[in-house]
C-alpha cells in the first residue's frame, strides 16, 4: 500500500515538473512572438500545440489589419494634404482677382447703388478668403502638416502682435491692455498670436459701440493666464459649452458675419502646445475668455 502511495506521488510530482517545463515553453514562445510583434518582424512558426498556434494565427490576423489600418490612415493622410495644398493653390488666384477687380471698380465714379453692389461683393470675397484660410490652417493642423513649436517667451513681446486696437476705435468700443508683468511662458510665438487674435477679434465683434474690451495677464505657479474680457452680448451656459465646436454659431448672432471657425482654431493651437482655454459668460454681462499658457517645457509637452 505504502509502495502504491509512493508511486501516485512520484508520478504527480513528475507531472508537475512536465506542466511546469511545458507552460515555461509556452510562456517563452509567447514571449518571443509579442517581441517580434513589437520589432515589427513578427512570422508563424509552426508549433505542435493546437492553441498556441492559434494564438500565433489570431496574432498574425490581428497585427496585418493594423499595418492594413494604419496604411489607409496614412493615405488618406496624405490625399488630405495635397487636396488641402489644391485647394489653397487653386483659390488664392482668383479670389486675389477678385479683390484687385475691386479695388479697381472703386476708383471709378459710380451711384450709389453700384458702390453698394461694390461694398458688398469686396465684403463677401474677403469673408470668403477668411474661411478658405481658416479651413486651410485648421486642415493643416489636424493633418500634422503644420505644428506649434513652443519655447520660452515674453508675454508682452505676444500680446504687443495683437491688431485689435484699430477694429476696436472703429467700432467705438474700449480697448485696453491691463499693465502686463514682465513674464514668460512656453508657446508658439506666431500660432499663439493668430489664437489670441481671434478671441480678441471675437469679443470686438459682439461688444456694442460704448462697450469695452480689456486684456490682462497674471502668472501662476504652473501657468500664465491671458484674461480677454469684455462688456457684450454674453452667451448662456449652453453656448459656452458649444462656443468651441467647428462652425457653431449662436442663433442669436446667425446674421452677423462670421463662420464659426476663430474659436475652434485657437482651441487647437491652445491645446497642441500644452496650454488651454476657459470662458465665462452670461447674458448681458459680457464674456471673459482665459488662455491658460504652460510655464515650463514639459508641461508643453502634456
Amino acid at each position: 500500500m505504502v509502495m502504491v502511495l509512493i508511486s501516485i506521488i512520484i508520478l504527480l510530482i513528475c507531472f508537475a515538473v512536465f506542466l511546469y517545463f511545458r507552460t515555461s515553453r509556452i510562456l517563452k514562445s509567447i514571449d518571443k512572438m509579442l517581441d517580434s510583434a513589437i520589432d515589427g518582424n513578427f512570422s508563424e512558426s509552426d508549433f505542435s500545440e493546437t492553441r498556441l498556434s492559434k494564438l500565433e494565427a489570431k496574432m498574425r490576423r490581428y497585427l496585418s489589419a493594423g499595418k492594413t489600418a494604419h496604411g489607409k490612415i496614412e493615405d488618406e493622410r496624405n490625399s488630405i494634404k495635397a487636396l488641402v495644398s489644391d485647394i489653397s493653390h487653386q483659390t488664392k488666384t482668383p479670389i486675389s482677382n477678385i479683390s484687385l477687380y475691386t479695388e479697381l471698380l472703386g476708383e471709378k465714379p459710380l451711384d450709389e447703388e453700384s458702390r453698394t453692389l461694390l461694398d458688398n461683393i469686396k465684403n463677401q470675397s474677403d469673408k470668403l478668403n477668411f474661411l478658405i484660410q481658416s479651413l486651410v490652417k485648421i486642415s493643416r493642423l489636424e493633418n500634422g502638416i503644420i505644428t506649434a513649436v513652443p519655447t520660452e517667451n515674453k508675454v508682452k513681446d505676444l500680446l504687443e502682435r495683437m491688431d485689435g486696437i484699430d477694429a476696436a476705435e472703429k467700432k467705438g468700443v474700449a480697448f485696453t491692455f491691463a499693465d502686463i508683468p514682465n513674464i514668460t511662458a512656453v508657446f508658439d510665438l506666431k500660432w499663439t498670436a493668430e489664437a489670441i487674435s481671434n478671441l480678441i477679434d471675437n469679443a470686438v465683434k459682439y461688444t456694442p459701440a460704448g462697450g469695452s474690451v480689456t486684456v490682462s495677464a497674471t502668472e501662476y505657479e504652473m501657468f500664465v493666464k491671458i484674461d480677454i474680457s469684455d462688456t457684450g452680448i454674453g452667451m448662456t451656459e449652453e453656448e459656452t459649452a458649444k462656443a468651441f465646436t467647428r462652425f457653431y454659431r449662436s442663433p442669436r448672432v446667425h446674421d452677423d458675419c462670421g463662420v464659426g471657425i476663430g474659436l475652434y482654431l485657437a482651441r487647437e493651437i491652445l491645446s497642441r502646445q500644452g496650454g488651454y482655454i476657459k470662458v465665462k459668460s452670461e447674458i448681458g454681462h459680457g464674456s471673459t475668455f482665459s488662455v491658460f499658457l504652460p510655464k515650463t517645457a514639459n508641461l508643453s509637452k502634456l
